[in-house]
């Protein structure tokens, strides 16, 4: 696992720096073309009856290997990071599942509650749904990007060898959902953070919600994310407070316990999510493995050649089919 060559990063220009690397996405707005493989939307119902959804594309020459994508914070099935891997994937054979988180997207208006960093039953639900379709016969695979990155990475440490995974990829994922909440409101950070308050709000309020008047108050009212996860997303889902509901959610705890092979990709200039944790959590199972680039940014590594964790990918899941 650890010998495994793994292509190296070097950013394309005019791309320099992490700042630039996390806003390309969002300012040229590049949505990746999929009609080669017309997707078709599938639908399952969670627990208190939630409609949750994505949209799956078959490979032209498939493996019969299946790779889940697992959006971030904000996102949903079409972020152009989703989209970009989705493309990437197809072209090498594999078939894809774009997935919604709950309330994300497609979804929101079909989902009074919402997904949170550690709603790993909803993967769960997906995995078995696209296994009982007779889907990823000759591998299921995921990758998650930063927000989904934890929520995979916790759910393969709940699950370990007995995950519906066999390989996993995590992409700027925060291991330590504290440090990261507060790296956002530093000073430095103070327009990505209102840009990412604002659309958390646009998100929450754009569908039905089971919500009560305390909760709607600070919803609407909540200067800072911390905020919002402290009187929002803490109380409406079980946590006692945002503290409470970094510290049970935050994937770093979960890394020991994972029983599947797994690789963690980050930059070490990320502006979103400390690169430390990386660095500071030791031991690993001999099938986990982190790589952390010189550059890339948060979630961008917009390489020379491509998007790096999308050549990973290739290589990594490729390894098994």
């Amino acid at each position: 696992m650890h010998d495994m060559a793994l292509p190296s990063f070097r950013p394309r220009p005019p791309w320099w720096g992490g700042d630039l690397q996390t806003i390309r996405n969002a300012v040229l707005k590049d949505h990746a073309d999929l009609d080669m493989w017309p997707g078709s939307r599938m639908t399952f119902v969670a627990e208190n009856g939630d409609h949750l959804s994505g949209v799956l594309h078959q490979a032209t020459e498939s493996r019969n290997a299946i790779v889940v994508l697992l959006h971030g914070l904000t996102g949903c099935e079409d972020s152009a990071y989703v989209r970009a891997s989705a493309r990437h994937l197809l072209h090498d054979g594999f078939d894809v599942f774009r997935l919604n988180m709950r309330g994300a997207g497609p979804s929101r208006a079909a989902c009074r509650t919402m997904y949170h960093a550690g709603r790993t039953e909803d993967l769960d639900l997906a995995l078995r749904a696209l296994l009982g379709q007779g889907l990823g016969s000759n591998g299921m695979f995921a990758m998650g990007y930063s927000l989904g990155g934890n929520q995979l990475l916790k759910y393969l440490g709940e699950t370990g060898p007995d995950a519906l995974i066999a390989r996993a990829i995590s992409v700027s994922a925060p291991l330590d959902l504290a440090a990261a909440s507060a790296r956002l409101e530093n000073n430095r950070n103070r327009v990505y953070h209102r840009w990412l308050l604002d659309r958390m709000k646009q998100d929450w309020q754009a569908g039905p919600l089971d919500i009560g008047a305390t909760q709607s108050e600070v919803l609407k009212n909540a200067l800072t994310i911390r905020a919002f996860d402290d009187g929002v997303v803490a109380p409406l889902n079980g946590f006692s407070d945002a503290a409470d509901y970094y510290a049970r959610n935050a994937s770093g705890r979960f890394l020991t316990e994972i029983g599947v092979p797994t690789l963690l990709l980050h930059g070490n200039n990320d502006p979103w999510i400390p690169v430390a944790p990386y660095r500071d959590v030791r031991p690993l199972p001999d099938h986990v493995r982190i790589e952390i680039a010189s550059g890339g940014g948060h979630v961008g590594f917009h390489g020379r050649s491509g998007r790096w964790h999308d050549q990973c990918a290739s290589v990594f899941f490729g390894l098994t089919t």
